[in-house]
């Protein structure tokens, strides 16, 4: 069954209860449904963790609970699959969605250098952060609604499948 092969994967209950960032929910995260894996509540956390690990913003864990406590999705489930977003995929995925936004806007790449610094943050949000905001959006949307009803058809094809292995035996 899909609930065993998620559950070796899941970061420990305890740890997430315990996280500094997540005690702003107080005892919703004590909530019993949000630490169930069924198949409505993993699907929705796919979608969450999606949607928020293409939100470029810092705290993207603390968001992803957030909406997970709001839609009783699987709550570490949504938290971890944040850190697709992780310092070395970062670059590529946030590329993506750039290219993505100068598609959708009709605009020309422009080139760029990236510098960590705050100026440059700035600067760049008149020039290529419209679209990469937009590229983030739409991102966002179509990744977690793709992940949503995927996750639902593979548990379901997963379930039929172990049907028809008890059934032959």
């Amino acid at each position: 069954m899909p609930r065993k092969k998620i559950k070796k994967l899941m970061p420990d209950h305890q740890t997430i209860k315990e996280n500094k960032y997540l005690k702003i929910f107080g005892p919703l995260i004590h909530n019993a449904n949000l630490w169930h894996l069924n198949r409505r509540s993993v699907a929705k956390a796919f979608a969450v963790g999606l949607f928020c690990a293409f939100i470029p913003i810092p705290f993207q864990m603390v968001l992803a609970a957030g909406i997970a406590i709001i839609v009783q999705a699987n709550l570490p489930l949504s938290v971890a699959l944040v850190w697709i977003t992780n310092p070395i995929t970062m670059p590529f995925i946030f590329y993506f969605c750039y290219v993505v936004g100068v598609w959708v806007l009709g605009e020309e790449e422009q080139h760029f250098a990236f510098e960590a610094s705050w100026d440059w943050v700035v600067d760049s949000l008149s020039t290529i952060g419209p679209a990469f905001l937009l590229g983030c959006a739409i991102c966002a949307v179509v990744f977690g609604i793709i992940a949503y009803f995927s996750i639902r058809l593979l548990w379901r094809y997963s379930v039929a499948r172990d049907w028809k292995k008890r059934q032959l035996r």
